[in-house]
């Protein structure tokens, strides 16, 4: 099969098995080939991958040996394994159509979301969050991490159980993680920080504490008790950390510092900091050398970040707001990039395809060759894993795979809305729109 014939199928479902028992032809990035694949051109070999049972069974150069009946042949079409998108808000996505004006900037989105959280019941959150992961579902998600907003101490949000029941009725499609987020003041007694984490703990698997770290509410002795909960009860930990651009924004800082006194390392996930952009550059790159001894993982978010910082009415803004990733890159810190807000007061856009703010995130940081040096960041689940973890795909890993047929690699991700999705190497039917 000619891959012009694989582009006519693909556009109308015809023809080709729904589980082919190998892709031939792919393009694999150069992050998740072996270090010793043959190189034509200075560019990686196109791959071909053989699928049985639902799993990858062999990934080899194109042309090693000869591909069974009904194999695609992708004719060089970019292929990614499934995606993973590290941080979202399913409790908030949605509600902007029911808000009047929004003030700019992140607080005035927290004031909105505030008045409106007051209406949610959990068949409201349960009917926005749903749309949300099929909506990921379908761009080709294969986990996403959900933050939940925590605003009361002794009072459960009306969101978090019904975010772990959709985690049930998703389970084997989408992985879902919940994580509480809870504003640092909140934690500022320790008896408290311990019984939010015990609630946290109880509330089944999948559950990270969470917090906002924030100049507005920074509180160092709160900080340590919310790393200390979550050690006491066994959480993993994930934050919202210095999202703003303040030069003196302390909250990376001393998490970098906290983590390895305290025995947390590779547990700790560390969302947004924006204010690496705006530090001196001396103190920016000494924090990122202590993330990187900490073993935290960065993610970055660059739609919301991009609308939010620097936000002023009446006036262009200045400054990006995206943190620091070619450095946070050369210094070897896990680094993920994800959707954030969906259409809600934060962020006006979205869809929960990570891709989309990929694209995004590799026009604002000027990032070249981004399919083989780049695109880790949508897919290294092991990244918010505690213990070390497979790879996302290689011999004997399920075939949650992607495949772009308009795309290529060295435009990508432009031309990449439309792709074929296999989930345990069967073809997903695409959403229907009606």
């Amino acid at each position: 099969m000619s891959p012009l014939d694989l582009n006519l199928n693909l556009n109308t479902g015809a023809v080709l098995d729904d589980a082919p028992p190998a892709l031939g032809g792919a393009r694999l990035p150069t992050w998740a080939l072996p270090a010793d694949w043959p190189r034509s051109q200075g560019l990686p070999v196109l791959a071909d991958m053989l699928l049985e049972g639902g799993r990858i069974t062999a990934v080899r150069p194109q042309g090693a040996a000869p591909l069974p009946p009904g194999a695609w042949a992708l004719g060089g079409a970019p292929v990614l394994p499934g995606l993973v998108d590290a941080h979202t808000h399913l409790d908030k996505a949605f509600t902007l159509p029911r808000m009047g004006q929004v003030q700019p900037g992140l607080l005035g989105a927290i004031e909105a979301m505030m008045a409106d959280r007051a209406h949610w019941t959990p068949q409201d959150v349960h009917q926005r969050a749903s749309q949300g992961l099929q909506w990921a579902h379908a761009a080709g998600v294969v986990q996403l991490r959900s933050h939940c907003d925590w605003w009361e101490p002794e009072v459960t949000p009306v969101a978090w159980p019904v975010l772990r029941e959709l985690a049930e009725d998703w389970r084997g499609r989408v992985q879902l993680d919940r994580v509480s987020l809870i504003p640092l003041h909140l934690f500022a007694e320790l008896d408290t920080a311990l019984s939010l984490a015990a609630r946290v703990a109880a509330s089944g698997p999948g559950a990270c504490l969470g917090g906002f770290v924030h100049s507005t509410n920074w509180d160092p002795q709160a900080l340590r008790h919310l790393l200390m909960a979550a050690r006491q009860h066994d959480l993993d930990v994930d934050l919202h950390v210095d999202e703003e651009l303040q030069a003196n924004a302390q909250g990376l800082a001393h998490i970098a510092e906290l983590v390895p006194a305290l025995g947390l390392q590779g547990r700790v996930v560390c969302g947004h900091t924006c204010a690496l952009a705006a530090m001196p550059e001396d103190r920016a790159l000494r924090t990122l050398d202590a993330v990187a001894r900490a073993g935290l993982t960065l993610v970055t978010l660059p739609i919301t970040n991009l609308l939010l910082q620097d936000a002023v009415t009446g006036r262009t803004p200045r400054q990006r707001g995206l943190t620091l990733v070619k450095e946070a890159r050369a210094r070897g810190i896990p680094l993920l990039l994800a959707s954030d807000n969906v259409q809600d007061p934060f962020c006006p856009l979205g869809s929960f395809d990570p891709l989309e703010a990929f694209g995004v995130g590799v026009a604002m940081g000027q990032l070249t060759q981004a399919f083989d040096d780049w695109t880790d960041t949508l897919c290294r689940r092991d990244w918010l894993a505690r213990a070390e973890a497979a790879r996302p795909w290689g011999v004997g890993s399920e075939a949650d795979l992607l495949i772009f047929p308009d795309a290529n690699a060295w435009g990508f991700p432009s031309r990449s809305a439309r792709r074929v999705v296999l989930r345990q190497g069967r073809r997903l039917a695409p959403l229907n729109p009606f």
